[in-house]
């Protein structure tokens, strides 16, 4: 790129300098951070050169680029826009894979603002044009496959809706075909995200090999986002298994790591688990802290998926307080809240949990033909996933209001 500064201009010339910036960004993300200000300055430049150019395909990818970017940055709004641009763009050339990573983008869009429904649609149709493309030589344009991330970011907004079998279906899908195309990055992203699926599932020692094996390939190749936020969730993991002040110190570790990448989406979901170890540790203003700073970031970042969990994780750190019936009140507020958000975003595993939150505030309270007639029709929605510990201690708790 400095060559051809000293060059003289001409549209081929252009055409090579735009070239070599779409080369350098995938790269440049994946050791610097997603949302380092330089990829902004690298997008928008591609930008500009591929509107002289009138290239529409190479507008795109621009586009895209910038998408991640905001993303990241947890500028959804703005990310959202840019993806239906993309979504406009990829109409007019019909280009199957470019049409993937837009319905990709809106999917992925939709689901950290918590429009859970809205999100499934888009990421089964970038699923469907993965299916149909079987054979198709992929040329990693973003630096990630578009199937694995529809696959992963679906198993997760699975899970959310309330389909805990379906979304391991989908995860193990995007695991394998990561391992398939033998695309390191791509792999790394969907441990991550499986990682997650086994958080949510509360299934504590696979979360933390989940966790290991994601710094693992992430020191190997430098992937300087995926190692951060191994190291949240193997924190969070190590919490969870009793050595909680070695835990919290990973995910203080983890959490400085990811800031400095000036990565902020999913903050809220990370804070989340620092809330639950400190909940742990007996650290409770500490844990109400911490849940605090995460109800800000969703309300500056518009980043909604996990809303109803934490009100729900407020109340339980409110209760965990000393002369905790004097917070009750305000507790069972905080679960009411967390349900009317659950049943907004249909998001059923986190109405579950409000319900079974609630249920049991009910139950100490000597309420519990009103437990049971709350709870029972929550956990009587569910057709899946009854091997989980979420429903088991659901089902649990109805047969002890019964």
């Amino acid at each position: 790129m400095e060559l051809l500064q000293s060059l003289q201009a001409t549209p081929e010339h252009t055409q090579q300098e735009l070239a070599l910036q779409l080369a350098l960004a995938p790269p440049l993300r994946m050791i610097k951070g997603h949302a380092t200000p330089e990829m902004e300055g690298v997008y928008t430049q591609a930008y500009e050169l591929a509107q002289q150019l009138g290239d529409h395909q190479q507008k795109f990818l621009a586009l895209m680029g910038l998408e991640r970017f905001y993303i990241n940055g947890s500028r959804l709004q703005k990310a959202h826009e840019l993806s239906e641009q993309c979504l406009t763009l990829a109409q007019g050339i019909q280009e199957i894979e470019l049409l993937q990573e837009a319905y990709q983008m809106l999917g992925s869009t939709s689901f950290w603002q918590g429009e859970l429904v809205t999100a499934r649609r888009y990421l089964e149709q970038g699923i469907a044009l993965c299916d149909a493309q079987q054979g198709y030589s992929r040329t990693f344009s973003s630096g990630i496959d578009p199937g694995v991330v529809c696959l992963t970011v679906m198993a997760s907004t699975l899970w959310l809706l309330g389909y805990p079998d379906r979304a391991m279906i989908r995860i193990r899908e995007a695991l394998a075909l990561a391992q398939e195309l033998w695309h390191a990055y791509s792999l790394a992203f969907a441990l991550n995200y499986a990682t997650t699926l086994r958080i949510w599932r509360q299934e504590v020692q696979l979360a933390k090999e989940r966790a290991e094996a994601v710094m693992t390939l992430a020191n190997e190749h430098g992937f300087i986002h995926a190692l951060s936020v191994g190291m949240i969730t193997r924190g969070w993991a190590v919490a969870k298994q009793g050595m909680v002040a070695e835990g919290i110190r990973q995910l203080h570790e983890g959490l400085a790591a990811e800031r400095d990448t000036g990565t902020e989406l999913a903050m809220s979901h990370y804070l989340s688990l620092l809330a639950e170890a400190y909940r742990l540790e007996g650290q409770v203003d500490a844990g109400l802290h911490t849940v605090a700073e995460a109800l800000v970031h969703m309300d500056n970042t518009n980043e909604r998926r996990l809303e109803a969990e934490l009100h729900r994780l407020k109340g339980e750190c409110l209760l965990a307080q000393t002369g905790k019936w004097c917070k009750a009140r305000e507790a069972e507020k905080c679960f009411r809240q967390a349900l009317d958000v659950a049943r907004r975003q249909e998001a059923k595993s986190l109405e579950l949990r409000a319900a079974m939150s609630l249920a049991c505030l009910w139950q100490q309270q000597s309420k519990r033909a009103e437990a049971h007639e709350l709870l029972a029709p929550v956990y009587g929605w569910f057709t899946e996933g009854f091997d989980t510990a979420d429903l088991q201690e659901a089902k649990a708790l109805l047969e002890e209001l019964a």
